[in-house]
């Protein structure tokens, strides 16, 4: 196997071996396509990190393919409006669809009119990050552990903001106190920069938050990083620890993928997948990522990707239901 990113390679170990994408019958001719332009769909807002990452791709995937590829935003209700649409396309590869980590969190929060595995043709897994427990500069909260015996010894007294109920920053401090035994209170934001401001400010104990927010305010003396949500240290933020040195078996990451609708004709996933393995080499591309503290994975195959998936919807599942959490 190529060499793939830590992070996945340890959920490729633990994952089964089934293929998710299901056989199917599409109009695609695999010799021919694409003949037209390819649309991907993003199920969240223009400017999110979703949509920064498609709108990355886009013109380099269409230099490789011969055809445009154009972004189509359908945001709403957590990004499932937009994701039921583009698996309900027809399988012959001009839809697809661009999902971020909180895919995997979407099937036990919310009731979904697809199934998150069987609906599903995974293509290719594009970048995979941390995201940061931060404290203000001055707490003298000064390592993982610390907060983690503080917060044994004061059940509660521990807050942490996330980007919102059901993301992959609260479920990141949901896991934590699983693993750990300690007992936090979870204050909801929308979005890491607000998050970030009241801990600035002194309002809350810590805070989760994706990498490419969080690594910025560490360097400027802003925030204090206790560590990476990452099993192993982060590439573009190698100075930070690994919270699972603290904490074994810890870890949660922020990632990118690209999904077709189940069906999709495999000849069509290997073009795909081979044009965004050479665009994900291209080093204005990495360099753009590892920017954002996210870490291309040009060598993760489509197989690789189906287990990963897998893996990551086992996960926050389990932690789903063991924390109880809702959405309102």
């Amino acid at each position: 196997m190529d060499r793939v990113h830590p992070v996945l390679t340890a959920f490729l170990l633990s994952a089964g071996a089934a293929v998710l994408a299901a056989p199917g019958v599409a109009t695609a001719q695999a010799g021919k396509w694409p003949e037209r332009p390819v649309r991907t769909i993003v199920a969240y807002a223009p400017g999110g990190g979703t949509d920064v990452v498609a709108r990355l791709l886009a013109p380099r995937l269409a230099e490789e393919l011969g055809q445009a590829v154009i972004i189509d935003n359908r945001p709403g209700a957590g990004g499932t409006i937009g994701t039921e649409l583009a698996l309900r396309a027809n399988p012959d590869g001009y839809t697809q669809l661009v999902i971020p980590s909180s895919y995997a969190s979407s099937a036990p929060l919310y009731k979904l009119n697809f199934d998150p595995l069987k609906d599903i043709t995974p293509i290719s897994l594009i970048g995979i990050g941390p995201l940061v427990m931060l404290v203000h500069p001055a707490s003298k909260l000064t390592t993982l552990k610390e907060l983690i015996d503080f917060a044994r010894a004061n059940p509660g007294k521990v807050s942490f903001g996330s980007s919102g109920i059901g993301g992959t920053p609260h479920l990141s401090g949901e896991l934590l106190q699983q693993l750990t035994g300690i007992q936090m209170s979870h204050v909801p934001y929308k979005g890491d920069g607000p998050a970030m401001a009241d801990l600035m400010g002194g309002h809350i104990t810590a805070a989760f938050a994706a990498g490419a927010s969080a690594v910025p305010q560490v360097r400027g003396g802003k925030l204090r990083a206790l560590g990476v949500t990452t099993e192993k240290r982060a590439p573009g933020a190698a100075e930070l620890p690994a919270m699972s040195e603290t904490v074994p078996g810890f870890s949660s990451s922020t990632w990118y993928g690209l999904l077709g609708p189940a069906g999709l004709q495999k000849p069509v996933v290997d073009r795909m997948g081979q044009a965004m393995r050479r665009v994900l080499e291209r080093p204005e591309v990495q360099e753009r990522l590892r920017a954002d503290v996210v870490e291309p994975t040009p060598a993760a195959t489509a197989e690789e990707f189906t287990r990963f998936i897998r893996s990551e919807i086992a996960l926050w599942t389990r932690v789903i239901r063991a924390g109880k959490v809702k959405i309102d």
